[in-house]
């Protein structure tokens, strides 16, 4: 059950973070809404507005004056609208939403993944994941962040990260048209790839690779026998029976780290591993770069208390990206503070069950 009260200890930390965060939206919100430094999509929004939000926009709570962000803003061009005018001589990347549900959503990048997976590199256990050690990266490549991002957090590590090419959206097409052969064809074909680099490369300590492929993977061969020690999983919804699993028949003593994340939030932190938490997948944002509150769908101003089933609605605050009250395409109970992390979390995130979408998740 998740947690459902805050330890009165710990509220001089809540009311400290909470302070940057209000701190950090009036940075952000100004930076984007300033003409020199904001991007075309916030500076054009601005002109519609008969109040100026660098002067209304005070604390974090003050950002529902702009209602809920439409994922519609981010399907097609032209994607140059959302690069600040502050960062434009840079080199910019796009990246890309699994489009399993239309037109996939773009987001720039700058440097936000680096500096996403610089940050979440801290919370890895050198002994698990030993500096100087390479990575394997099992999944999604393509227009997908998560292909340069782990590659940054092995180099950070001091490793090398080696790559296996992997499709989903073929997979999606596959399972759509009933072809489930072929996709099952195609995951021992991605798999087949990482055993044979695995087999070849004992500086290999490390695995990125998603719930699904590391069940497949265990099911060739032992990690602990190719000396993996420490497994980084994240991907599509990950279930507490799938966690007690992973760690009591699949990893053999490696370190499991599981991650929440996608391209328009960056990159969650996981609770360390505590037994009374039953195998809950629990995950704090990285506040003040990003916010998850957990809202009543019917009333997203509204916060579901501790404990409580909510929606996932998702805040992006950074100089590159400004994207505030996204409604995700997830739910979740509504995790309390800890003292790693004084802010709100989410556990046990899954897909929103008053959705139409119908997502195909494949060998995600």
């Amino acid at each position: 059950m998740a947690s459902t009260q805050v330890s009165p200890d710990l509220q001089p930390k809540i009311d400290a973070a909470r302070e940057r965060l209000d701190a950090h939206v009036c940075e952000i919100v100004a930076w984007h809404f300033d003409p020199e430094t904001g991007c075309p999509f916030w500076l054009d929004f601005a002109e519609k507005l008969d109040w100026d939000p660098r002067t209304e926009i005070n604390r974090f709570d003050d950002l529902k004056r702009f209602g809920l962000f439409e994922d519609e803003w981010l399907r097609g061009g032209p994607v140059r609208r959302w690069v600040p005018k502050g960062l434009a001589d840079k080199p910019v990347y796009v990246f890309e939403t699994g489009g399993t549900t239309g037109v996939p959503k773009s987001r720039i990048n700058i440097d936000d993944f680096r500096i996403d997976y610089s940050e979440f590199s801290h919370t890895l256990p050198d002994e698990f994941f030993p500096p100087n050690s390479d990575w394997i990266q099992v999944g999604p490549s393509g227009p997908r962040r998560l292909r340069l991002a782990v590659e940054h957090l092995a180099q950070v590590r001091g490793g090398i990260c080696f790559q296996i090419d992997l499709d989903p959206r073929w997979v999606v097409k596959l399972l759509k048209r009933g072809d489930f052969k072929e996709a099952e064809a195609y995951k021992k074909h991605c798999i087949d790839q990482a055993v044979i680099i695995l087999e070849n490369h004992p500086n290999i300590k490390c695995l990125f690779t998603t719930p699904k492929l590391l069940e497949a993977l265990c099911d060739r061969v032992s990690l602990k026998d190719l000396g993996i020690t420490g497994v980084f999983c994240g991907g599509t919804e990950m279930t507490p029976q799938f966690h007690r699993f992973a760690r009591e028949e699949l990893l053999e003593g490696a370190y499991f780290a599981a991650t929440y994340g996608n391209t328009l939030m960056g990159l969650a932190c996981h609770k360390p591993f505590d037994p009374a938490d039953d195998h809950a997948i629990i995950y704090f944002p990285p506040q003040p770069r990003a916010v998850s509150q957990v809202v009543d769908p019917d009333d997203m101003d509204t916060v579901v208390g501790y404990g409580e089933t909510g929606r996932v609605l998702l805040t992006t605050l950074t100089k590159e990206f400004f994207m505030p009250s996204f409604p995700e395409r997830d739910e979740c109970e509504r995790e309390a503070p800890i003292d790693l992390y004084p802010w709100d979390g989410v556990r046990n995130v899954r897909p929103f069950s008053k959705t139409q979408d119908k997502v195909a998740i494949g060998v995600y």
